[in-house]
């Protein structure tokens, strides 16, 4: 929201790589008057309309105690509906607004099968009722689907442990930034084009200070390296594709075929809702459960 980690030491100026221009800072320190700032600049908006947000890799700010206090500001300065949503935590929930589910995710905490998000999440996926909320729409700050060599594969473990949840249930559209750059995939699952499948939507390109990403990882030399783009939490779960035009290969040659488009831009999004009315269709249950009409995947 501020880069309030960054300001003390690059006092405002974005650089591509923070740790590359400054070896010796504090790679996730934290300056308060900048949140206080912040907030002021963004008061005549706040305090009228709610905005619903979630934790990214630069509202971590290890403080105290040796770095042990981290998302303090993040957990102290916004009010999301966790509670009302069955969470017990700010870093993940959801809500509803006009006819979508909303869900928030974080992926700077637990996110394995076995832990208390994955475990809430089945539980609002199953709760979700079409008839009021005919489209599910999931956020979280670090995107699955990224052809640019920025962060790519980064977060291959969240998306491991989760796509397959959100697919069951139908999730349409998945919103991520944390790539400074925009990108809209083509409806994908497990990196094949699936028409059950979400759109996934990178729109990490506005208010960022540390410059826009450029750079695909299917450009000539500019595909990372396995070892590189390590997430701050979780594991790393880099992977080669082992079919389509990149078997074998840790890049694609071109733009992948789930990518639909991309641009190097600053700038913002505007989602408009359309609602039209339902049409009721009988079939047996194992239809039921298996049929995927046109924009929609039936649960």
């Amino acid at each position: 929201m501020t880069y309030a980690n960054q300001y003390r030491t690059t006092g405002g100026r974005g650089v591509p790589c923070f740790s590359c221009s400054f070896p010796d800072a504090p790679l996730r320190e934290s300056y308060q008057p900048r949140w206080d700032g912040w907030g002021r600049f963004m008061e005549p908006l706040t305090s009228r309309i709610p905005m619903m947000v979630i934790e990214g890799n630069h509202e971590i700010e290890p403080q105290g105690q040796g770095g042990a206090v981290t998302f303090a500001s993040y957990l102290a300065r916004f009010a999301v509906p966790s509670e009302e949503s069955g969470s017990n935590t700010k870093f993940y929930y959801s809500f509803n607004a006009g006819g979508i589910h909303f869900i928030m995710l974080g992926a700077y905490v637990d996110y394995n099968r076995t832990g208390a998000q994955y475990s809430w999440l089945e539980k609002d996926l199953r709760k979700i009722d079409r008839r009021v909320t005919p489209w599910a729409v999931a956020a979280w700050h670090p995107p699955w689907y990224n052809s640019y060599s920025s962060h790519y594969q980064e977060f291959e473990c969240m998306r491991q442990a989760m796509e397959g949840l959100l697919y069951q249930h139908g999730v349409d559209i998945v919103f991520s930034g944390h790539v400074h750059a925009y990108e809209r995939m083509n409806r994908v699952f497990n990196y094949t084009l699936d028409p059950c499948g979400p759109v996934y939507i990178t729109i990490g390109d506005g208010g960022n200070i540390e410059k826009i990403d450029i750079d695909h990882a299917d450009d000539p030399g500019k595909c990372p390296g396995p070892g590189d783009n390590h997430p701050e939490f979780g594991g790393v779960c880099h992977l080669n594709f082992t079919s389509g035009p990149a078997k074998g290969k840790f890049c694609w040659e071109k733009q992948p075929e789930w990518s639909a488009f991309r641009e190097s831009s600053f700038g913002h999004g505007i989602l408009e809702l359309k609602l039209y009315n339902w049409i009721v269709i009988c079939a047996s249950e194992f239809e039921w459960q298996n049929m995927c009409i046109g924009d929609y995947r039936w649960p």
